[in-house]
Order: structure tokens, then sequence, then C-alpha cells
């Protein structure tokens, strides 16, 4: 059995290898998505091959757009390029796809597809939304993600498998002078942008903070308010036990969650429903958050003094 010495050698070199995994997501971003330009646009341009005009231009310029719009949003660090960046690469998929179909050859298209797997592997992972979100922090503080609760992840998986192909879709119809459907499915795709764009970009600004005053649960998702606590509110952060009867204000989240325990009552508010128009308040001395990583999350607060167990 390893010595007690080894074990932190060896979780001390698995923590520096998940820090380097951290530092180099954006850069396995930007690459991927790079080739995704050298390399994989030779599918697009099968695909169109002896069509017309219109329809050439129009696959030339969407692909463009997409390309350019993604390639900003890996290169400056934000919490809104997170969002771009995971519903925008994914177009790369169904651009594969489209060009399958329009006769483009399996060669062609995996050279679409491989680098914008390795692109979307890379803005999905825990890590680059990390980065991402720390780069709109504020001051002296760290955000750490929340996971996805399963019904709103679940949700936004479903509106996007219907808004994304309806975005390419769309003016790809117009183009071939199919004006009746072209313009209801762009039509979809501009109200999905607009109605349902909002509500994806709420699952990236889902954070439990550390400031120096304390600890703050900004959930938009799940709370009608961000929940603020001081330091000497905080009795102490540890691992959920299997049996805990924290209150849940993770959504609720797969995975492990942190729990965090008060030194007095404090007050959330629940996000505002249809059957919950004002929200629905609860007063709590214990509740449960779902960081993407609670490992790094609670070495972070024993850091900043907060009392870990």
């Amino acid at each position: 059995m390893p010595s007690a010495i080894q074990q932190r050698r060896d979780a001390t070199t698995t923590e520096r290898s998940i820090a380097a995994l951290g530092a180099a997501t954006p850069w396995i971003a930007r690459v991927g998505w790079l080739f995704v330009a050298v390399v994989g646009g030779a599918a697009v341009d099968a695909a169109v091959d002896g069509r017309s005009s219109a329809v050439s231009w129009t696959a030339a310029i969407g692909s463009w757009s997409v390309w350019a719009v993604v390639a900003a949003a890996v290169t400056i660090a934000s919490t809104r390029s997170l969002t771009i960046a995971r519903t925008c690469a994914p177009l790369a998929l169904l651009a594969a796809a489209g060009s399958a179909l329009g006769g483009a050859s399996a060669l062609d298209v995996m050279l679409l597809v491989a680098p914008a797997v390795l692109t979307l592997a890379a803005v999905a992972s825990a890590e680059f939304g990390r980065r991402f979100v720390q780069a709109s922090a504020y001051g002296d503080e760290e955000r750490f993600p929340l996971r996805f609760p399963a019904a709103a992840g679940a949700a936004a998986v479903v509106s996007w498998c219907v808004v994304a192909p309806a975005v390419v879709a769309g003016p790809m119809l117009l183009a071939a002078g199919s004006w009746v459907v072209g313009a209801f499915v762009t039509v979809v795709a501009g109200a999905g942008i607009v109605f349902i764009g909002p509500r994806w970009h709420r699952l990236s600004t889902r954070w439990f903070v550390l400031v120096p005053a304390g600890a703050v649960l900004h959930d938009p998702v799940v709370l009608a308010d961000t929940l603020p606590m001081r330091t000497d509110q905080i009795a102490g952060l540890r691992l959920a036990p299997g049996d805990t009867e924290a209150a849940d204000l993770t959504g609720p989240a797969s995975g492990y969650a942190i729990e965090v325990s008060t030194t007095e009552t404090l007050n959330a508010v629940f996000a505002y429903t249809p059957t919950d128009p004002d929200g629905r308040a609860i007063h709590l001395r214990a509740f449960l958050v779902a960081p993407s990583r609670p490992g790094q999350t609670l070495r972070a607060a024993q850091a900043r003094g907060l009392p870990v167990t």
C-alpha cells in the first residue's frame, strides 16, 4: 500500500496535471478551430460545387461568419465568449453533416469533423469554463462555474437542436429559392436566438464565488437573487455526505456537491416560475452547491481561510 507521503505526491502530481490542462484548453480550442478553416473548408466547398452562385455565396459567407465569431470567442476570454463558443462551435458538426448530404467526400468530411470535435471537447471542459468566467471577475474574487441542473441542461440541448439546424438551413433554403419554407425556418432561427439565447447565457453565469468578505452563490437559474455570505456566517464547507439534509440549491445537478453550513439562518429565494411567480423563499442553515471542480473549490476556500472540513 502506498505511503501517506507517496499519496500526497500523487495528489500533487494530479493537481499539477489538471492545472496544466486548464491552461492548455483555450489554446487547444484555438488551434482546433483554426484547423476547422484550414483543412475543413474543403467539405463545404465540395458540397456546394456546381450549385447556383447564390447557394455558393451563402454557404461561404455563412461558414466564414460562424468561423470568425467562434474564433473571436475562443480568443477573447469572458463569460459571454464562453456562451458564444459553446453554442456556435457545434455548428461545424452541422456543416459537416450538410456537406456529407451535399456530396462531399468522406475524407473532406472527416477533415472538418476531427478539428471540430477537438474544439468542442476543449470548450465544453470544466477547465475552459473556469478560465473564461474568471476572466470576467471583478477584483479579488474567484469564480467557480456550477454544473448544469439536469432539467435546464436538457432543455438547453433540446432547444439548441431545434434552433441550430434552422440557423444553418434557413439561409440556404432562401438561397436555393425555397422562399416559403426558407422564410419560415429563418424566422424560427431568429426567434430562437432572440428568446432562447439569453437562457443559454444564463447557464454560463452560474458561479460559486469566493470574495474577500466571504462567499457568494450567483445562480440566476435556480435563485431569484444572489446569496451572499460573510466569512463569519460560514460555519464550514465539505463534500456533501450521502445523508445530508442541507437545502439542495444545485438545480438539482448530478455528481459531487459541496455542503455549505452557516452560523445563522439565511434566506434564499428560488427563481420565479409560472407556479411561483413571486419566487419561493426558504430559510436555511446549510445548502448544497455543485461546482464543476469541487476539490479545486474547497482548496481555494481553505487557502482564503474559510473553514473546510
